[in-house]
C-alpha cells in the first residue's frame, strides 16, 4: 500500500500539476492511500481532478482512500455532492449554533 501526499494549495492554477501528480499513480495495484492533511485551500477544478481519479481507479479495481481530509476538503467535496464519490464521509455542520429558548 502506497500514500501520495496532497499539497496545501489546489487552486485552479495548480490543477495540471495535480494531474501529473497523481496520473502516476493511476495504474498502481491495490489499495492508495491519499494523505489530505495538508488542503487548505482547493478549486472545484481539482475536485473534478479527484474525483476522475477516484473513479478511473475504481474501474480498474484499485481501492483508494483519503486520510486526514481537511475540513476545507469535505466541505467543498459536500457542496459539490461528491462525499461519496471520493469516499469521504460527511461530518457535523459546526457552524450553525442552536439558541436555547428559556
Amino acid at each position: 500500500m502506497s500514500t501520495v501526499a496532497l499539497a496545501q494549495d489546489l487552486g485552479i492554477e495548480s490543477t495540471s500539476e495535480l494531474k501529473q501528480h497523481l496520473s502516476a499513480h493511476l495504474a498502481q495495484a491495490g489499495e492508495l492511500r491519499v494523505d489530505a492533511g495538508q488542503v487548505g485551500r482547493i478549486h472545484t477544478a481539482a475536485i473534478q481532478v479527484l474525483c476522475a481519479f477516484v473513479l478511473a481507479r475504481r474501474q480498474a479495481g484499485h481501492g483508494t482512500v483519503f486520510d486526514n481530509a481537511t475540513p476545507t476538503l469535505r466541505d467543498a467535496a459536500r457542496l459539490l455532492g461528491v462525499l461519496q464519490t471520493l469516499g469521504l464521509e460527511a461530518t457535523p455542520d459546526t457552524t450553525k449554533s442552536v439558541e436555547n429558548a428559556v
